[in-house]
């Protein structure tokens, strides 16, 4: 049975009250030395473990954050959570994980949840900006601060978000490929169930036309987010395009970029001597690959930072009415060993 606040009080022979007031260190504490420590022994010999509701109800905190994340198999989730859990621990805060598995209409259901949940505030990645749009607007007229990390919008928006800007990296992954020489080219757009997929297509459609590029040279590529259905659609696509394939490949992230150098090596060709590979996400994996994987990069630690500074702010009393705060950050590309000139 789980030992209780009157437990500790009566094994160290002071009132509830007193027994609160110590292990709770609060300021306007009498007890003595003496007391103090019998109070803390007690509760260390009978495993007592502070109920999170009580202390919610009477602190009205309950120092735990809520993250709901898309895709716990894509290590660029998981390296945002571990720096976001260790800033937040630093003032005491928890952090309570829930996995939306790249299901937009699920992840209605997962915030839902957590918001049921003992927790101060939540922030989570948008799929889809207009599916969610009531949804952020409703939860910045509530006490639970929100906030969302999102595209670049231009319309005006009534909550706190983070917004990542691709077109910086997308137009320095395209123009290093155009002066390598390439005229062939894929775009490999990996998407979740209800996933829209955002600016990042259209923005290398429109370089490309505006550099030459004819249409039939330029691809996009849709399929499932998953390793195995990235792997089969590139490799579908690569035998149907036989000698007119791409010879340069920008994927949606840094996994269907690995799954897809998977499908080209199957299909015999080498990167990036026959097929210049670059994704987005810069996670950990890519650097262990027989080459490096060239990639556009997210500032990480920045974006965790901010987004706790973003939900500490909204938690102080000085930050409970303002206004809707925004920040932008862009990408930068990191050339690595997955692009070369492409072969005769």
């Amino acid at each position: 049975m789980r030992a209780r606040l009157k437990d500790v009080a009566a094994k160290a022979g002071v009132a509830p009250n007193t027994a609160s007031t110590i292990l709770n260190r609060r300021p306007n504490s009498w007890a003595s030395k003496a007391t103090e420590e019998r109070v803390f022994k007690a509760a260390e010999e009978l495993g007592y473990r502070p109920s999170r509701a009580a202390m919610g109800l009477r602190l009205g905190r309950y120092k735990s954050i809520g993250l709901v994340v898309p895709d716990l198999h894509n290590p660029f989730y998981i390296a945002f959570a571990d720096l976001l859990e260790r800033r937040i621990r630093q003032d005491g805060y928890d952090l309570i994980l829930e996995h939306s598995r790249s299901d937009m209409e699920y992840q209605r259901h997962c915030l839902s949840a957590i918001l049921d949940r003992q927790i101060d505030a939540v922030t989570y990645f948008v799929g889809d900006l207009k599916s969610h749009l009531d949804f952020l607007q409703e939860a910045a007229k509530t006490s639970t601060p929100v906030v969302a990390h999102i595209g670049p919008t231009a319309e005006p928006i009534g909550f706190d978000a983070i917004m990542m800007d691709f077109s910086k990296g997308i137009r320095g992954a395209v123009k290093h490929l155009l002066k390598l020489g390439h005229k062939r080219f894929a775009f490999l757009c990996a998407l979740a169930k209800g996933q829209h997929p955002g600016d990042r297509p259209p923005l290398v459609n429109q370089l490309l036309r505006e550099h030459g590029i004819p249409d039939e040279d330029n691809h996009v590529i849709s399929c499932a987010h998953d390793l195995e259905s990235v792997r089969e659609s590139f490799a579908k696509f690569l035998r149907k395009a036989k000698k007119r394939r791409p010879t340069a490949l920008i994927a949606m992230n840094d996994l269907s970029a690995i799954a897809a150098i998977r499908a080209a090596k199957d299909y015999g060709l080498e990167v990036p001597e026959d097929l210049s590979v670059i994704g987005v996400d810069n996670i950990p994996m890519g650097e262990y690959l027989h080459r490096r994987l060239t990639t556009i990069a997210q500032p990480l630690e920045k974006l965790a930072d901010t987004t706790a500074d973003m939900l500490f702010h909204r938690l102080s009393e000085s930050g409970k009415n303002g206004k809707p705060m925004k920040e932008r950050f862009a990408t930068e590309l990191l050339l690595k060993e997955t692009t070369a000139k492409p072969s005769s």
